[in-house]
């Protein structure tokens, strides 16, 4: 019988372990603090085990599957110990160039190496597939067309606070992301942009109440127009996937954007986590607070200067008893693919969400019963 082997028990991982445990998957729980682990999962768990690579590496046998909720640094070195075990390896996080170099090796061995199936990257990827389909089954489908694609996803406090964010996790990642480079489409050609304070802009969202933000690119957004099935011919006008941001956080983090473009080396990195452990003390959500989360992905074809196809799937997510927001919609999604896996659904290889159409279906059945509101809307309807 397949046995799941989940490591991490941290706020995001909640929901979905609680989900896969009700519903009476074989789980072996690992967290380095085996009694936090009891305190969230303890009523419906025994196996909880102390963490470690000697540990998983004896547990492991052919056919299972290891979720990693760890850093990213750990997962091409617990991927490797599944290949060398037979079995799979599932986690929400972004497939890294050494993830991605697993691929001949995990098909040769039939085993599936599953990345990117949390909220983004996860369902902002289903959602742009059901959203590539749509259009290409669609009589406004055609290879001349223009398109522009945009993805915006981001976490936000449900009750505004004057710094306009709160943190559910370390913010030392998002403190580092600001650091980071980015790379989008614009006017048919690449946009690189140094910081994201350098590519600030607004974004109305046609949620059930439409409503604006600052939204600005992150990471690479190039590879997944191949990943979206984007031919290498098609006239792309616009592609960005990027983060939003209530409206006033640009300015409530202009004197955070200036330090952060000073620091460099050992002694920025020292710099950065002081700057964390300030943010946690100062703007973490207080137990049982609320977050929202939203998501809107959008592709839009333009033929002879008219619009033919333009439709945004939109979602609006608020935390619950259940859970956060953002645990709900990274966690359960990720316990989708575990049981996606372990039902044959997704195929050996290094991959990332699904673009079957079953699988699709699926996921945004389960998303639907998260969000507060989940629309398909059709800018041109009507």
């Amino acid at each position: 019988m397949t046995r799941i082997h989940w490591i991490g028990t941290g706020l995001s991982a909640i929901p979905g372990l609680r989900r896969l445990l009700t519903r009476g998957h074989d789980v072996t729980v690992w967290n380095r603090t085996p009694d936090k682990a009891r305190a969230a999962v303890g009523d419906l768990c025994e196996d909880i085990r102390a963490f470690s690579l000697p540990e998983i590496t004896a547990a492991l046998s052919a056919g299972d599957i290891l979720v990693s909720m760890l850093p990213a640094d750990w997962h091409v070195p617990l991927a490797e110990i599944c290949l060398a075990a037979g079995a799979h390896f599932v986690s929400s996080s972004y497939i890294s160039a050494e993830m991605r170099a697993c691929d001949d090796a995990a098909r040769d061995k039939g085993l599936s190496l599953v990345n990117e199936v949390g909220l983004d990257p996860g369902i902002d990827h289903v959602m742009a597939h059901w959203l590539m389909a749509d259009y290409r089954a669609s009589g406004a489908f055609d290879a001349h067309n223009e398109l522009s694609f945009l993805s915006y996803c981001g976490g936000v406090p449900a009750q505004e606070n004057p710094f306009r964010y709160k943190f559910s996790w370390s913010p030392l990642g998002v403190l580092k992301a600001l650091r980071s480079a980015s790379r989008s489409i614009r006017d048919f050609k690449p946009r690189d942009v140094a910081r994201p304070w350098d590519a600030i802009e607004s974004y109305t969202a046609p949620l059930a109440i439409p409503e604006t933000f600052e939204v600005y690119p992150n990471r690479d957004s190039l590879p997944f127009m191949a990943q979206y099935g984007f031919e290498p011919d098609w006239r792309v006008r616009e592609f960005v996937r990027g983060t939003l941001r209530l409206n006033g956080w640009a300015k409530a983090w202009a004197p955070v954007f200036r330090e952060v473009e000073t620091l460099s080396g050992a002694s920025g990195d020292a710099r950065l986590k002081e700057m964390s452990d300030q943010f946690w003390r100062d703007n973490a959500y207080a137990p049982g607070e609320p977050d929202r989360v939203i998501l809107c992905v959008a592709l839009k074809a333009v033929r002879d200067g008219r619009e033919v196809y333009h439709k945004t799937y939109a979602m609006d997510a608020y935390g619950t008893a259940e859970g956060s927001a953002m645990a709900q919609l990274v966690s359960i999604p990720l316990s989708l693919a575990i049981e996606a896996v372990k039902a044959g659904e997704i195929g050996p290889g290094v991959s990332a969400a699904p673009s079957d159409p079953v699988l699709v279906s699926r996921w945004m059945q389960t998303v639907a019963g998260i969000a507060q509101h989940l629309e398909v809307v059709d800018h041109l309807a009507g």
